[in-house]
């Protein structure tokens, strides 16, 4: 299995002459795994097998399932609680008469809790263990789930190709970098020659072998071999985690961190205006990477 990403949908369905029921499965980008299950009331055994499925499948994303079953031939019977009713009309012709309220409405006293009962027409029976139902639900869970795993997997398939772009664009950076990292004794030892030539009149010369001494010094506080060595080793990690094809999402996300701190280290000790345009450059695609790598479960 290659990258998956943590966002998808699936849908699933099933049914027979009196009843059909509907699984959809939502999943969008999550620090981990953030399971949210809504099932008809009387349900709960369900409940807790999704959950353990979701659970088997995925590591991270904030994944929402929720089942709807229904009665074929449309809802059930609608009961009034006609004694519910006539207390809740009492009380509003008292208010009116009090406060001057306008008179209550039909629509808004069936609307009150408890006054209709519109439950669906023998979910009783669909409950029942006996008739069987149980097993074909959660088998068109099953279905479902493997449905978003093939849209999570889709998705990530498009992201490897972003995330393997971004690594050679920040390998390519780091190997000009270092190009560029080569020149920077000679342009110390120019800019130090420089600066002296300006304070000839004021400031001692410095013999060749202090000169050479200070711009040993300086070379040695701008040298950057070690954090494009970092860089190298943290593209050809990243890499391997690409291939690996396992869930790797909170690795990259590390790495893109492991990452940006050697760029910012590189452009700190630059002392050329081109390796520090190269560092800036290379925070840009980093900062790219560790905003796809947070789309990685």
């Amino acid at each position: 299995m290659g990258v998956s990403s943590m966002t998808g949908f699936a849908r699933g369905a099933d049914g027979d002459a009196a009843w059909r029921w509907t699984w959809e499965a939502r999943s969008v980008n999550g620090r981990g795994l953030d399971l949210r299950v809504r099932v008809p009331t009387g349900l709960d055994r369900i409940e807790f097998a999704a959950r353990n499925a979701a659970g088997g499948r995925f590591q991270r994303g904030s994944l929402s399932l929720t089942l709807t079953v229904e009665a074929v031939g449309g809802p059930g019977e609608m009961r009034v609680d006609r004694a519910r009713l006539a207390a809740y009309a009492a009380l509003a012709a008292e208010l009116q008469a009090a406060h001057g309220f306008a008179p209550a409405r039909a629509d808004g006293l069936l609307a009150l809790r408890g006054v209709v009962d519109a439950s669906d027409r023998g979910l009783e029976a669909f409950l029942d263990p006996a008739a069987g139902y149980e097993p074909r639900v959660l088998a068109t869970l099953e279905q479902t789930l493997d449905g978003l795993r093939r849209a999570r997997a889709a998705e990530g398939e498009r992201l490897a190709i972003v995330l393997s772009d971004l690594l050679d664009m920040v390998a390519s950076l780091t190997a000009a970098a270092r190009g560029r990292a080569a020149v920077q004794p000679a342009a110390l030892r120019a800019r130090l020659d420089s600066q002296l030539t300006d304070l000839a009149a004021s400031v001692p010369a410095l013999s060749a072998e202090r000169l050479a001494q200070e711009v040993a010094l300086l070379a040695t506080k701008a040298d950057v071999a070690e954090e494009l060595a970092r860089l190298d080793a943290h593209v050809a990690q990243a890499r391997g985690l690409l291939a690996e094809g396992v869930p790797a999402g909170r690795k990259l996300e590390f790495l893109a961190q492991e990452f940006n701190r050697e760029a910012n280290t590189l452009c700190s000790k630059s002392a050329d205006l081109e390796l520090t345009r190269i560092g800036l450059d290379l925070k840009t695609q980093i900062d790219r990477l560790r905003e796809q790598a947070a789309n990685v479960e």
